[in-house]
């Protein structure tokens, strides 16, 4: 398959390119691709920026230059619920805004004329479920914003929207919108970097890309050799 990978920042792109083999740079549009093998797909990786705007034009030029058969957003985000730690590994078996509002007639998170949720890929989901390494796997839902979540209070504010949400992020609601739009397959596949819940929060983010993101980037790599070569 071609499978499109997007990124936000810099730092993830520089990690996900050490996964692939065959690696090249190829320019379309206004961004530039990484592209290589892994385990019989080709892979397109790009960095989008953060937030939601920079993920949707992202997405949409990726789709348009590349048309790949299923994207992937990955990198990192927030674990919002009690049971996610960091360095766990969050797949979005659906994605929701947790700072979207349309009013009367509308579930909270939910753009008019849109489903109240995006649904990750089935496939895709499966093959992240199914994956063996040191990390706690959990599959659930993202909640998407344009807002670094940094205390508690504010993490409390999205957990009572929603529940059952596990991670936060800046781009997955983007991708998620841009590729149902599409008809293009798709997942979030989330390594937990910090805990907004948590104290010394600011330090725990910063402490993860010094001393804990190339052992944990680790987990993708085993996700993306798990991925089959057809969906």
């Amino acid at each position: 398959m071609k499978i499109g990978i997007i990124a936000a920042m810099s730092s993830e792109r520089k990690q996900l390119t050490g996964l692939l083999s065959d690696v090249r740079t190829e320019h379309h549009g206004r961004y530039d691709y990484c592209t290589g093998h892994l385990n019989g797909n080709t892979l397109y990786i790009m960095e989008c920026g953060i937030g939601k705007v920079n993920a949707a034009v992202g997405t949409t030029e990726l789709i348009m230059n590349i048309r790949p058969d299923a994207i992937i957003s990955t990198g990192v985000a927030g674990g919002i619920d009690a049971t996610i730690g960091v360095m766990d590994v969050v797949y979005g078996t659906q994605v929701v805004y947790h700072d979207v509002w349309c009013g009367t007639g509308n579930a909270y998170g939910q753009i008019q004329g849109l489903p109240p949720v995006f649904n990750g890929h089935e496939t895709l989901a499966k093959a992240a479920a199914t994956i063996h390494c040191e990390s706690n796997i959990h599959g659930g839902l993202i909640c998407s914003g344009d807002k670094f979540i940094t205390n508690r209070a504010e993490m409390e504010t999205i957990k009572t929207q929603f529940p059952k949400g596990l991670a936060v992020d800046m781009e997955s609601g983007a991708i998620a919108q841009v590729c149902y739009l599409y008809g293009i397959p798709f997942i979030s596949f989330r390594i937990i970097s910090d805990t907004p819940f948590a104290d010394g929060h600011w330090a725990q983010y910063k402490g993860f890309w010094d001393t804990l993101a190339d052992r944990s980037f680790g987990v993708i790599r085993t996700f993306l050799n798990s991925l089959p070569q057809t969906l």
